[in-house]
């Protein structure tokens, strides 16, 4: 039987957060190792690297500050 609405969780990591993530799995901490300390799936921390692999913390903060403008000039949240 399937549980009832919200028996999952999304969390929205930030950028700052994924890289530190990448960080360790780059260091040489296991992927299964990470997925069960974030509490995500593998798939979703490869996707992760494949988004944010090459990226500075600095970098993740250009991205979502691109996105927030991009939010504000639309008008879609104004």
């Amino acid at each position: 039987m399937r549980p009832s609405r919200g028996w999952t969780k999304k969390c929205g990591f930030s950028g700052e957060q994924i890289i530190g993530m990448i960080k360790e799995y780059e260091a040489g901490v296991k992927a299964k190792e990470l997925c069960q300390k974030y509490v995500i799936s593998d798939a979703t921390l490869h996707k992760y690297k494949a988004k944010f692999g090459g990226m500075n913390v600095s970098d993740a903060k250009k991205l979502t500050a691109t996105k927030s403008t991009e939010r504000s000039t639309n008008g879609f949240y104004t």
